[in-house]
């Protein structure tokens, strides 16, 4: 506006306006000078301060401190007094600094978003526990899985007849003695279960200087390859509704999880296996099949059109929760 002011004194108010896109009414408008605002005149509704202190009076008699206005004001109705209405005792007692929640209030922790990234095996794993149907409704089995973020490898896991911290730390220091993880090099993820965030798996995570994370209550994609892992053995043709005893339920996982790692092509690493990532075999592989789709390239080129063939790109970074500044150079 001011701009708008200093051009109308040498090209005139109406093409100063049009150039700066201000409609003449609020560049007139802000000529005028401006006086103090005139007080507002007190409602004559409103009540005198006398009878604001009687309603105070009132509230902080013994019968009436703890009461609501609506029960103050229904209770002296019922006794043929009227002071003033609900919505002007809250106002009087608000004006007095009286009105507040006098019960206390549940407050929640505020829980960090967790941002990790694997580049490598053994960099971060992640484990949690569902429910395995046992033989009659009502029974279940409890089973432990451990996966590995950039491989897919499921890393370890154990059918227990309930979910129990001291199972979960032999569990985790069974597979961190088997995949000879050194102090300092691992990342635990979960979630925020009874047995994730135990003090006694804590310990051990410790002892072993073995990072951990958890994931945001209720935010099931905070642990999205545990859970995705989840629904691929229980969407599998082979699961079966219920299991007649956990031997029967160890005996499957055992068959599951070796067809998981070393015959399933995963599509998140290139449609290779687990174990063959995480064992380094993974450029060997592409290179193997760009060789082959060479081959046929070179014998019928009229084949495909959009020019030489490539594989499936090779495994890359694993996140969870991509960091938005990284999201936001990859789409630029």
């Amino acid at each position: 506006m001011t701009v708008a002011q200093e051009w109308a004194n040498e090209i005139g108010p109406l093409a100063a306006c049009e150039a700066m896109g201000v409609s003449r009414a609020t560049f007139y408008r802000e000529q005028k000078p401006k006086g103090p605002s005139a007080p507002r005149p007190p409602s004559k509704r409103a009540l005198s301060d006398e009878e604001r202190q009687a309603v105070l009076a009132v509230c902080h008699t013994e019968e009436f401190v703890n009461r609501p206005p609506a029960t103050i004001h229904a209770t002296l109705a019922d006794r043929g007094v009227y002071l003033c209405s609900v919505r002007t005792m809250y106002r009087i007692l608000d004006a007095a600094k009286e009105v507040k929640e006098r019960r206390k209030q549940a407050t929640h922790p505020v829980y960090v978003k967790p941002e990790l990234c694997a580049l490598a095996p053994n960099q971060v794993w992640s484990w949690d526990i569902t429910d395995l149907k046992g033989p009659v409704r009502g029974s279940k089995f409890k089973l432990y899985v451990t996966i590995d973020l950039f491989s897919r490898l499921v890393v370890g896991w154990t059918l227990q007849h309930k979910e129990d911290e001291h199972l979960a730390r032999d569990f985790h220091r069974e597979n961190f003695s088997q995949h000879g993880i050194q102090p300092g090099e691992l990342t635990l993820h979960s979630d925020r279960g009874a047995a994730m965030v135990s003090n006694t798996v804590h310990r051990l995570l410790l002892d072993l200087q073995v990072a951990r994370s958890h994931g945001r209550p209720h935010v099931s994609d905070d642990n999205p390859y545990s859970e995705s892992q989840f629904k691929t053995l229980k969407y599998s043709p082979m699961f079966p509704e219920r299991f007649g005893s956990i031997e029967d339920g160890r005996s499957f996982c055992r068959r599951y999880f070796h067809w998981y790692n070393h015959t399933h092509r995963h599509s998140g690493i290139g449609m290779m296996t687990p174990a063959s990532v995480h064992e380094g075999r993974a450029e060997a592989i592409h290179e193997a099949r760009q060789a082959v789709l060479d081959q046929a390239f070179q014998a019928h080129p009229e084949r495909f059109p959009k020019g030489r063939p490539k594989p499936p790109a090779l495994p890359g970074p694993a996140w969870i929760n991509r960091p938005g500044i990284l999201v936001n150079e990859k789409s630029a």
